[in-house]
């Protein structure tokens, strides 16, 4: 029988990686009052306001059982508003606030050192190899 090992394994330097990755933006994070999940919820919000749970969720690859809690403690934080969409009263949208807004500016401050340290060539190829494996693995559910 075959042993399996964990050198040989994708998944192990993948989970790896995510956790040393959320550990280096969890001092700058907490400057900014929010957690790692937070703030992937903020930057959807940035790049697109103003959208359903259920479009956050699927870009997250979040369910709503574990987006809504998240989605609440934002607005608590004054950092979103959530309210029905009018054309279809099931749907709740998810927007920016001011505050919300304004957080970008300070996020990308504090931020902007980890990210400039990644942005290279390297940084870039590993990022397109990681989008296709995300592919991959929604192809084959």
């Amino acid at each position: 029988m075959a042993k399996i090992n964990l050198e040989d394994q994708l998944c192990f330097p993948l989970y790896a990686a995510s956790r040393l990755m959320t550990r280096k933006y969890q001092p700058m994070l907490e400057k900014l009052g929010i957690t790692y999940p937070q703030y992937l919820v903020m930057m959807v919000l940035w790049g697109e306001n103003r959208q359903t749970v259920t479009a956050i969720g699927e870009k997250l690859f979040l369910n709503s059982n574990t987006l809504t809690p998240l989605l609440k403690r934002l607005q608590q934080l004054d950092l979103v508003s959530r309210e029905r969409n009018p054309e279809d009263e099931r749907q709740v949208l998810i927007s920016l606030t001011d505050k919300g807004n304004k957080l970008q500016d300070d996020a990308f401050c504090l931020l902007e050192p980890l990210a400039s340290a990644a942005d290279n060539k390297e940084a870039a190829e590993l990022r397109l190899t990681l989008h296709n494996l995300i592919r991959l693995l929604e192809d084959t559910e």
